[in-house]
């Protein structure tokens, strides 16, 4: 029975593991203020190999999906949403739908 244990929880742990990759890493957001309808660029490592992660601005209670407009290398660069002024965190979307990982990067949304 120990065994039956061990195996579901390494099994469980794999398919944990497989929806976070993929998922790009972010350190920097240029501006780091912004308007609706502004462009703003992420520098995240791994952007260009996120096929099928979307791109969130979470406060903690709402997550606002939005436009990504080109990635490259490690850059995405999106366009601001009409939403209500605050500072949101950007947040991954993995690809298998199972989980919103925020990032250490802030946009103040005025």
């Amino acid at each position: 029975m120990h065994k039956c244990f061990v195996v579901g929880l390494l099994l469980a742990s794999a398919a944990a593991l497989a929806g976070f990759q993929g998922t790009p890493r972010c350190s920097a957001i240029d501006p780091d203020t912004a308007k609706a309808g502004d462009t703003v660029n992420v520098t995240c490592d791994g952007a260009d190999k996120s096929a099928g992660v979307d791109l969130y601005l979470t406060d903690g209670k709402v997550d606002t999906k939005v436009a990504v407009m080109e990635k490259s290398g490690d850059k995405i660069t999106f366009q601001v949403p009409r939403m209500k002024a605050g500072r949101y965190h950007l947040a991954f979307l993995t690809a298998n739908k199972a989980s919103i990982i925020e990032q250490p990067v802030v946009l103040t949304v005025e």
